[in-house]
């Protein structure tokens, strides 16, 4: 009984510590992950969400995720994705292909691309220069949420460049904000064994980081649920908040933060080492609640509806989530790993609804659209 006391009280002086504002210590991160129910969790998340977000609206965005190429050299344990340059699956898309989903898109009413692929051994800094500016030409009013961390620590490589040369030469040509793909788990334990030929985590920051000086919006991620610990979750969004503390005066920086579980069909994570999916809805809104009150400095959580499905999602919205994504017009990498879900513009914002909430639809700087 004595023990359970000193729990209640540490829980709520660390609950007094959260809502006036304060950063908790790795430890104080812990302790509530591992010993506080999902309820109270939910409870101080939704809180301080509306706090950070108030009222009851969620947002949701219409986009299409298309992959550049699928040849990677990365090869992560997690990815069924990638191929190789050799591969009769291998591709990079071409101007015709872009030009007909972009078509789709805007028909859609959506005005966004996020860009993303693997890590290509012979396209640098030209191609996807080249590439941006040819989009930005043909369609000006096209957002580009293209590439990420490993991919401009990659390009920078090839090029022999910095990494803010590369963000400020995709910059000029049309990128407009840098997603947060490729964070994994920010933990080189972890790293070295998913996804060892990717960039460090200190590599991940760092290109942020550069990002951040320039007035360049992005997004973080995790993907959990597969090797790393419950510390080493906690130890990512310690990581991620710091990030946001050195950006400058008047900058974003991370706009939003999405967790999501690792999938786990047919990957090489599953067949060689055995590592499954085992997390539960509960696993996911605990982690969604805890990422609310470890990043205060972030203001948006997504929920992930992709990989968690409509219900989940939506409970989260009630422990520190205020955002649903995207309805996905294509994802092709989670999908081909076991992720199946499926929202159309309807659908999303019923869901929404459903859920209690006002759905707003937003642009990649969660300003209402339409």
């Amino acid at each position: 009984m004595a023990a359970k006391v000193k729990k209640l009280e540490k829980s709520d002086n660390i609950f007094e510590k959260i809502l006036s504002g304060g950063f908790l210590s790795a430890g104080e991160g812990l302790f509530l992950y591992e010993n506080v129910p999902t309820s109270e969790l939910m409870a101080v998340a939704d809180a301080l969400r509306q706090k950070i977000n108030p009222g009851n609206r969620v947002g949701w965005i219409i986009d299409r995720n298309v992959n550049i190429t699928n040849i990677c050299v990365s090869g992560c344990l997690f990815c069924n994705f990638y191929r190789g340059e050799k591969s009769p699956e291998a591709y990079v898309t071409s101007m015709e292909e872009y030009e007909q989903k972009i078509e789709e898109t805007l028909a859609r009413g959506g005005d966004q691309l996020l860009l993303q692929g693997g890590l290509h051994p012979r396209l640098g800094l030209d191609f996807y220069a080249g590439l941006f500016s040819r989009l930005k030409q043909r369609y000006p009013q096209l957002k580009l949420h293209a590439l990420g961390p490993p991919e401009i620590a990659h390009i920078a490589e090839l090029e022999g460049k910095s990494y803010s040369y590369v963000l400020k030469a995709l910059t000029e040509a049309g990128l407009d904000s840098l997603p947060g793909a490729g964070a994994e788990i920010l933990s080189d334990r972890v790293r070295n064994i998913v996804s060892k030929r990717k960039c460090s985590a200190k590599v991940w920051l760092d290109v942020m980081r550069e990002a951040h000086k320039m007035g360049l919006i992005t997004s973080a991620t995790m993907m959990f649920g597969h090797i790393e610990t419950k510390a080493e979750r906690i130890e990512h969004l310690i990581k991620l908040r710091e990030v946001q503390s050195e950006k400058p005066a008047g900058a974003v920086g991370f706009i939003s933060f999405t967790p999501w579980p690792f999938q786990d069909e047919d990957t090489a994570l599953r067949r060689k080492l055995g590592v499954r999916n085992e997390t539960t809805a509960d696993d996911y809104i605990r982690l969604v609640a805890v990422s609310r009150i470890m990043l205060p400095n972030i203001r948006h959580i997504q929920a992930s509806w992709l990989t968690t499905g409509k219900d989940v999602a939506q409970l989260c919205l009630h422990g520190g989530a205020d955002d649903f994504g995207s309805i996905m017009i294509e994802e092709n990498v989670v999908s081909v790993a076991g992720a199946s879900y499926v929202f159309d513009e309807e659908g999303i914002q019923r869901a929404i609804r459903d859920a209690g909430f006002t759905p707003y639809r937003r642009n990649q700087r969660y300003e209402a659209v339409g």
